[in-house]
């Protein structure tokens, strides 16, 4: 077996072969190309698979060896995944159609008969090795499309809900509860019946549209919306509206509406309402003509509004609000769900309070050690130790289970103590004492910063202890915003004391980067990078509109006989003479020059000038008419200049249309500017 150190400069191949000379043959072949490593059975084949998986490109198989013969590999390859990203070529002597067949249902991806022409074991290699590398770039894009685009939708389905929650006065929390229950009663629906054939795909489909359940909420008024008291039965039905108005926003997705998370959010938003004895709103639906998306929501959208603090009513207990529910006080459910939150209701309890950690008030957590205290005859004089060691039971927890910079800030003596992960990310030590004074932490943050945030801090309370805050802090010497979310930890004393706080750093520079990246892709034309036209008009708009008298000109233009290009030579010529057209545009035009694709083969371009815009129009011109190949590029193009303040973006865009369609009726192949003597192709 060939163990010589990896050259990872040349992708490597593994040739299984238990005769010398067939080895060295096929090594002379290749390994002007490839790093080549050896075995001479499929024991030590595998054994390479083990050590060298990753680095490996190709296999080159053998089928009859001793020990382990090449089908015996195969099925271990396929057992270990491995033939998933190592393709292997059989190599034989055996030419029967039964090998060859069997070969080809193991995995393998090609087969070469000895003896062995060097031209043909070149070619095969070398193309079964290209083909595979394509296949693996497809993949990972693909991945990392459908990461980027479930990331996303994650991120604007969590930015809705929060937006109605905020405007609903409800906690932040709701969304979180009802996406965790919905996903907890669907798991238990899979364990308990077949009725309802769910794949974990769509159960994470439903959950993550749980959280657009409300959206509608939007749309109602907020005086009737954050009513504390009874509804009247005109408010009521403005109220239940938002169960139509939330399904109709769904529905007027421009391009969407056919995507299954779309799709499942529309029944949530609709149907969450509805009852299974008919008695719902708004549609009446009865049993299972209500989704059992929207069944599910429904239960867990009332079981956290009977356990939550509302604005109307006091919280219920979890075990209050399950039996409210088993015994129809909330309207009826499907008898199969309403088993299903029996049998999850302890691990439901349990899950919501972790889940809650750092978000409950100060005063609910008061008096529920209060109670605690007086049930076990403790005095008073315990209570806040008792309760900051609560709180950093929450924070020791938080810190095993998370991948984020997690901190305590202990007052006396004054300390920052750090998650392990935390600690490791900034390169900080777990335990900083005394920080305005440590030169490290100092470092990182700025003195009137750390001031500023223990301030904010000690003026908060125990009704309102949470804090939100931005922070530029210099890490391993790059400056990074983070947003830092913590809690102040009172007493609970009759007069309360600051005792500390907990919280974690967040980055948000990658957050800031991935908005400005979209931004950038919606601003911008597809195929040549410039700007597309509505980003275009936005920004000239914003230059018309001003009153400081700036002089400018709007150019348009589009390719001469560009339709020749595509008809002759190809849509792919065509779209290469689009980038080179951009390409000679940003060559030629200033910074602070505007350009963009119109669409097709039409473009503009806006200028400030001083005393006259020719010159300009000339250069850029020339630098853009010019042969690409076998074609020639030549434009008719339309120029308009006006002042800042005098006419609007449409009015201008009409004027350089109208002077570049006179050129093509004139002459095309060159340039002219829009004057009065147009002024009636204009109007009409």
């Amino acid at each position: 077996m060939n163990k010589s150190k990896i050259n990872k400069a040349k992708k490597t191949i593994l040739i299984v072969d238990d005769s010398e000379l067939n080895r060295a043959l096929l090594s002379d072949m290749l390994s002007d190309s490839f790093e080549i490593l050896e075995a001479e059975n499929g024991n030590e084949a595998l054994e390479i698979l083990h050590e060298h998986e990753l680095e490996i490109s190709l296999m080159l198989l053998d089928i009859v060896m001793p020990e382990m013969d090449g089908f015996e590999v195969l099925t271990v390859m396929n057992k270990k995944g491995w033939i998933k990203s190592i393709p292997v070529i059989m190599i034989s002597a055996e030419t029967g159609g039964a090998y060859i067949d069997r070969a080809y249902d193991l995995g393998a991806i090609d087969y070469i008969s000895r003896p062995f022409d060097e031209r043909t074991v070149k070619h095969r290699v070398a193309s079964n090795f290209l083909l595979t590398v394509k296949q693996k770039e497809m993949s990972e894009m693909l991945s990392a499309q459908i990461y980027e685009k479930e990331k996303d939708n994650s991120l604007m389905i969590e930015i809705l809900s929060h937006i109605v929650e905020f405007r609903n006065g409800e906690s932040g929390l709701h969304v979180l509860h009802v996406h965790a229950i919905t996903e907890m009663l669907l798991k238990c629906l899979m364990r308990k019946t077949d009725k309802y054939p769910l794949t974990g795909k769509e159960i994470r489909l439903i959950s993550n549209a749980s959280a657009l359940h409300d959206i509608g909420k939007i749309s109602i008024p907020s005086e009737i919306l954050n009513k504390p008291g009874r509804f009247t039965p005109e408010e009521f039905t403005v109220m239940k509206n938002h169960t139509v108005e939330g399904a109709k926003m769904l529905e007027d997705i421009p391009y969407r509406a056919d995507e299954p998370l779309v799709q499942i959010a529309y029944q949530i938003c609709r149907w969450h309402h509805e009852r299974y004895d008919g008695k719902g709103y708004p549609d009446g639906l009865k049993g299972d003509d209500i989704p059992i998306s929207a069944q599910v929501v429904s239960i867990a959208d009332v079981y956290d509004a009977l356990t939550s603090k509302r604005c109307y009513k006091d919280a219920y207990t979890p075990e209050q609000a399950v039996k409210m529910i088993l015994n129809g006080e909330c309207g009826l459910f499907n008898p199969i769900l309403l088993e299903c939150l029996t049998d999850i209701a302890e691990t439901l309890k349990r899950e919501l309070n972790i889940l809650s950690f750092g978000h409950a008030t100060d005063k609910g957590i008061r008096d529920t050690v209060s109670q605690m205290l007086k049930a076990d005859g403790q005095d008073a004089s315990n209570r806040s130790i008792q309760l900051l060691e609560h709180e950093r039971m929450k924070f020791d927890f938080l810190s095993d289970i998370s991948r984020e910079v997690i901190f305590e800030y202990i007052p006396v003596p004054e300390m920052i103590k750090l998650s392990e992960w935390g600690a490791a990310e900034l390169g900080m030590p777990v335990k900083v004492i005394n920080p305005l004074e440590n030169e490290q932490w100092c470092a990182m943050v700025a003195h009137n910063d750390f001031k500023h945030f223990l301030k904010s801090l000690k003026e908060s309370s125990p009704q309102d202890p949470v804090i939100t805050e931005k922070y530029l802090l210099n890490i391993g010497g790059e400056k990074k915003w983070f947003k830092v979310i913590a809690k102040a930890i009172w007493s609970v004393d009759e007069d309360p004391v600051f005792e500390g706080a907990i919280g974690k750093l967040v980055d948000i520079n990658e957050e800031t980067a991935a908005m400005q990246y979209l931004e950038n892709k919606a601003d911008h034309d597809s195929r040549t990078g410039l700007l597309n036209h509505n980003a275009a008009k936005k920004r000239i708009s914003q230059l018309l509109g001003e009153s400081n008298r700036k002089s400018y000109a709007l150019a348009m233009f589009d390719l001469d006989n560009f339709k020749h290009a595509n008809d002759e030579y190809g849509h792919l010529f065509g779209d290469e003479v689009l980038e080179t057209v951009a390409n000679r545009i940003r060559e030629n035009i200033r910074s602070t020059d505007i350009a963009a694709r119109m669409g097709g083969d039409e473009f503009i371009l806006f200028m400030e000038y001083k005393n006259s815009v020719e010159p300009q129009i000339k250069r850029i011109y020339k630098g853009i008419a010019k042969k690409y190949k076998h074609f020639d590029i030549s434009l008719s193009m339309g120029i308009a200049c006006v002042e800042s303040g005098t006419v609007d973006y449409e009015r201008l865009f009409k004027m350089a249309d109208t002077a570049m369609y006179t050129v093509k009726r004139a002459s095309k192949g060159t340039y002219c500017f829009y004057d009065d003597s147009m002024e009636k192709t204009l109007s009409e």
